[in-house]
């Protein structure tokens, strides 16, 4: 589906059996494709069958880069037609496990805040606030939408400003303050017969889309390919010409480190990291009608894993591990002279 396409347009149960069939082509790739295709089979109203979709990801024995969000998204789905005890529990698992991602914590918070948990949803941002962000200088941005999902309940229950409340506030771009939009009261102007209001509401609405517009559109990351060791030798191995390209793994992770500071430092945003697999990428090659030997395909092959959920963001946060899977933290592997 095209990013443009508007969502009446869509017909939703064939994009998520188109997405099915991508999945079962491209394998290392199942788990984004699966969630994607399960988003559009609740937007087409058969949630069963999305539940199922997370079921045979939780199922597969396979590894799973995001295990937290596919459950809070089961969560979140089957409190939607019913299954309000089974999704409760879910919830309280994820809380128990506390993921160092944001994403889980703001569906879930927010699934308790659609069915009027609100205390517990405040609970909930308010658990991943402190796990996430204390002691950090910079919220990452996957942490604005736990911020502002905060600052949205608090400000429903009555809440006093905190801490985090104001870096919501000041992490918030829209030309419509936080308080203003989350202000209870706008509820009532929707009901006013007096036109100047309806235009003040209109006016919020229209910001807070805005907002939300520019979240979604974010580009997909400048992607920097990266093969592990076995792959690149694999890969040397099959096509030797490519010894050009990556004259030996060390030198190839260097690049990889050195392209990325040089591009950070003339201004470019949003900079990422995809790992490539030989398998995956000759059928790319393939789909594209061309030889792994072409070296113009690399590039094209690290932006098609961007666009497909691949990239993990560069520079790692604070503590993380090292990119190159040296299991050193950032800081004290390739990150170390930054």
């Amino acid at each position: 589906m095209r990013p443009d396409t508007p969502a009446e347009n869509v017909d939703h149960t064939a994009e998520a059996a188109r997405l099915e069939r991508t999945a079962g082509l491209y394998p290392e790739d199942a788990e984004a494709l699966l969630l994607q295709a399960a988003a559009h089979l609740e937007l087409s109203g058969d949630r069963p069958a999305a539940t199922a979709l997370y079921d045979r990801l939780l199922s597969s024995g396979a590894p799973l880069d995001e295990p937290h969000l596919i459950r809070a998204l089961k969560a979140s789905n089957l409190w939607e037609y019913g299954h309000e005890a089974e999704a409760r529990a879910i919830i309280d698992g994820i809380r128990a496990t506390a993921p160092r991602d944001a994403a889980p914590w703001v569906i879930v918070a927010e699934s308790l805040e659609a069915h009027d948990e609100l205390e517990a949803a405040e609970k909930t941002f308010t658990e991943a606030a402190r796990l996430l962000l204390t002691d950090v200088p910079e919220p990452p941005h996957s942490t604005h939408p736990l911020l502002f999902g905060r600052h949205r309940v608090r400000r429903m229950l009555g809440a006093a400003h905190d801490e985090w409340d104001t870096l919501a506030d000041t992490l918030h771009s829209s030309p419509v303050s936080l308080d203003e939009l989350h202000d209870p009261k706008r509820v009532w102007s929707l009901g006013s017969d007096n036109p100047l209001e309806l235009q003040a509401e209109i006016f919020r609405l229209r910001a807070e889309l805005g907002a939300y517009r520019e979240a979604l559109s974010r580009p997909f990351p400048v992607a920097v390919l990266h093969w592990p060791a076995g792959e690149l030798a694999e890969l040397l191995s099959a096509y030797p010409s490519l010894s050009e390209e990556y004259p030996s793994h060390s030198d190839h992770l260097a690049t990889i480190e050195a392209s990325l500071r040089e591009l950070s430092a003339s201004g470019t945003p949003n900079l990422g990291i995809v790992t490539g697999t030989v398998p995956s990428y000759e059928a790319f090659a393939a789909s594209e009608l061309s030889s792994p030997t072409d070296t113009t395909l690399l590039p094209q092959y690290a932006t098609t894993l961007a666009a497909r959920g691949r990239a993990a963001s560069w520079p790692p946060e604070r503590g993380a591990s090292c990119w190159c899977g040296s299991g050193k933290t950032y800081a004290t592997c390739h990150g170390g002279d930054a």
